[in-house]
């Protein structure tokens, strides 16, 4: 990884009751487009999805949706967009949101963004990727999953040679800093397995 073009972020397509979700939304996708960063998300109007990708845009940014043919229906897909896919179902939405991406970041959302987190989790503990993940504890939401994770470790259910490698932000604006730090040491790292195999 040699840079960061897109970040793909999984946030609700709703607002949430605290209205500090909505404000960290609309703070992160400015600061994207500012960094000229890419956005990738679900392709929704509503909710923080639609919030992300408005600020997005609104900034000059590119910001580009990936969402089935079925939600469109009940999402709306968000017009406006530099790209939008629809595609067949959610197992190849989340692959080409993978794929789009550099990095992600999870906001406050539901049932929907803790499965996309909790799939990155599991793919970056199986060594499948090293993009950089950021859970933005915005407000503290994630606080009991992160306890939860805790609670597997001392559980022996997350074991040290198959740890989850993830970031905490619990100010929007940390992730991006963190992110572009992240994938800094993975080219870091990357450069020196290099060298040791040369020799």
């Amino acid at each position: 990884m040699t840079e960061i073009k897109n970040i793909c972020v999984y946030c609700g397509s709703s607002p949430g009751d605290n209205p500090v979700y909505a404000a960290a939304a609309r703070a992160l996708g400015t600061a994207l487009a500012r960094a000229g960063i890419g956005l990738v998300f679900g392709g929704g109007s509503c909710g923080l999805m639609g919030v992300v990708a408005r600020a997005v845009l609104a900034e000059g940014g590119k910001a580009r949706g990936i969402i089935p043919g079925f939600l469109d229906e009940r999402e709306v897909a968000l017009t406006g967009l530099t790209k939008l896919e629809i595609v067949p179902d959610m197992h190849i939405r989340k692959q080409r949101m993978f794929e789009a991406a550099d990095a992600f970041v999870a906001l406050p959302g539901g049932i929907g963004t803790l499965e996309e987190l909790a799939e990155q989790l599991t793919w970056i503990q199986l060594g499948r990727h090293a993009k950089p993940m950021v859970i933005a504890d915005i407000g503290g939401f994630w606080r009991p999953l992160l306890t939860l994770f805790a609670h597997m470790r001392g559980e022996g259910f997350i074991r040290a040679d198959y740890e989850m490698r993830y970031l905490v932000a619990e100010r929007v604006e940390d992730v991006i800093p963190m992110i572009l730090k992240a994938a800094s040491r993975v080219k870091k790292d990357a450069r020196e397995a290099a060298v040791i195999e040369r020799f």
